[in-house]
C-alpha cells in the first residue's frame, strides 16, 4: 500500500512538472545589437587638433580586415586632415568614451569635431577617398 501512494506521489509531482513546462512561455527573441557613430568628436582626443579634418579608424589588432582599413586610410595624411589609428587595446579608454562596440570604424570629422562622414564596416578605398574629396570641397 505505502508503494501505491509512493507511485502516485511521483506520478502526481512528474504531472505537475508537466503542465508547468507547457505553460511556461518561450523567452523573448533577442533583438539585435545596434552600433552607433559617435556623432561628435572632441579634438583634442586626437592627433593634430588643429588640422581641418580628422579621419579617425577605431581598430582591433586581432582585426585583419582593421589593419587593411587603417592602410588605406594611412594615406589620406597630409596638411589639411589628421588620421589616427585609435587601437582597442592601446585606447580602450576613447573606445569607451565614443562607445565604439565593432571595428573597423572610420570617422570623417571636421575642425569642430562633427562627424561629416562614418563607415561601420570596412570601406572600399575608393569610396573612402572619395568621400573625404568630397567633403573638402
Amino acid at each position: 500500500m505505502l508503494q501505491f501512494a509512493i507511485v502516485g506521489a511521483v506520478a502526481l509531482l512528474a504531472l505537475g512538472v508537466g503542465w508547468y513546462m507547457q505553460q511556461r512561455k518561450p523567452d523573448a527573441p533577442s533583438a539585435p545589437v545596434r552600433h552607433v557613430v559617435p556623432e561628435q568628436l572632441d579634438r583634442a582626443d586626437f592627433a593634430r587638433p588643429d588640422a581641418p579634418w580628422l579621419t579617425a579608424v577605431f581598430t582591433s589588432a586581432t582585426c585583419e580586415t582593421c589593419a587593411k582599413v587603417w592602410s588605406a586610410t594611412e594615406l589620406l595624411e597630409s596638411d589639411e586632415v589628421a588620421t589616427q589609428n585609435v587601437e582597442v587595446g592601446a585606447d580602450k579608454a576613447l573606445h569607451d568614451r565614443y562607445n565604439i562596440t565593432a571595428v573597423p570604424l572610420v570617422v570623417i570629422a571636421d575642425s569642430d569635431g562633427v562627424t561629416r562622414a562614418s563607415f561601420l564596416g570596412p570601406p572600399s578605398t575608393a569610396d573612402l577617398w572619395a568621400k573625404l574629396a568630397e567633403l573638402r570641397a
